[in-house]
């Protein structure tokens, strides 16, 4: 009998290895991204050239249009395809521009020359102005030139991202001021409002809102460390914050704390087709060029649930990496793509490429 029961242990036991195993390859069988370059200003190093495309930084797109890049390194928006295909519209972002987002309303009404409208797409700049692209300003259309629809140059901003998103007064545009450590908030007249929002009690001094998003009616804000003798950021493992409010800037919520962050800047909500981190918040490190992926909790706190990885195994890294956003379904691309922009080689080259999940 006890011969029996030992032969039946053992076979559970086989039974369940066996399903531990097989449960075990196929999480990481999910866990295996591709990683695809579509456009770069290097010669080889992507399908296609652009020698625009220059650090690439802030990525952003409608519903219905292609992909705007912002071209750090040259002054300029690049537009493609989802398949790195360049449109043919080279618009000019003179300040060094960084953060982009599109506007699908009324507002942030630019003007030039007696012609306005709404701002169609804006920058956010190093140069701590924030400038708006219609296609109609000037004439003839499409204009390729976005003009100043806020200069805060003169108050020592350093706008390194910019988000939009709809709050109880309206449309509102977030802008982080990195050098002063603060989120400067617009309506959608341009008017600076919220001046005293986006606090962290918690969070430590000499770190300076660096990304920022809006999803799904909540601002995500990432954090890097200050360097005080520049306007740029320290790069370190544990180096950065991600923290969550809302549309007023009432701080709801620390996301992630130092651990696997690296000068934290772009941010994603991953659909629920995205292979391992479905439906997780993904966090792209410029630092050291990882993206990490956070499950939400039934109590609105997250939980770290990995890196990216890609063929054998090893972390996705993208030299540079700044911004993540997936494809709307049409020419952007598919609405589990995930297209990311870079400026490789401390800043001085650029990349636009796409990260798909395992078929």
């Amino acid at each position: 009998m006890k011969r029996v029961v030992s032969l039946l242990s053992a076979m559970v036991l086989g039974l369940l290895m066996t399903t531990a195993s097989a449960g075990h390859a196929d999480t990481l069988a999910a866990n295996r991204y591709q990683v695809a370059n579509l456009v770069s200003d290097v010669p080889g190093a992507a399908a296609h050239l652009d020698p625009n495309l220059v650090n690439a930084w802030g990525l952003t797109r409608g519903p219905m249009t292609p992909w705007w890049v912002s071209d750090n390194g040259t002054d300029r928006s690049t537009l493609y395809d989802g398949t790195g295909t360049a449109i043919p519209l080279v618009v000019k972002v003179p300040g060094a521009p960084t953060g982009a987002v599109f506007n699908g309303g009324s507002g942030f009404v630019v003007s030039h020359e007696g012609f306005s409208g709404p701002s169609l797409f804006l920058f956010a700049t190093e140069f701590g102005t924030i400038r708006g692209w219609n296609p109609g300003v000037p004439p003839p259309a499409p204009s390729t030139k976005a003009f100043n629809v806020v200069n805060r140059h003169g108050a020592g901003a350093v706008y390194k991202g910019l988000a939009i998103a709809t709050g109880t007064e309206g449309d509102l545009l977030y802008a982080t001021d990195f050098v002063n450590g603060r989120v400067d908030v617009f309506d959608a007249a341009f008017n600076r409002v919220h001046k005293k929002a986006f606090v962290d009690p918690n969070l430590p001094s000499g770190y300076g809102p660096f990304g920022i998003q809006a999803i799904n009616g909540t601002i995500f804000v990432t954090y890097a460390k200050q360097d005080p003798t520049s306007s740029d950021e320290i790069h370190g493992p544990g180096l950065g914050f991600v923290d969550m409010f809302d549309p007023e800037g009432q701080f709801l919520g620390r996301v992630a704390s130092r651990h696997a962050l690296n000068a934290p800047w772009g941010l994603a909500w991953a659909p629920s087709d995205f292979g391992r981190f479905s439906g997780d918040l993904l966090v792209g490190n410029f630092g050291d060029g990882r993206i990490n992926a956070y499950a939400p909790g039934a109590n609105g706190d997250f939980e770290h649930a990995g890196v990216l990885r890609g063929a054998g195994g090893v972390p996705v890294t993208i030299d540079g990496l700044w911004a993540l956003e997936f494809g709307t379904g049409s020419v952007s691309g598919p609405t589990n793509s995930l297209f990311f922009t870079a400026g490789p080689a401390d800043e001085s080259h650029g990349l636009f490429g796409v990260i798909n999940a395992p078929a």
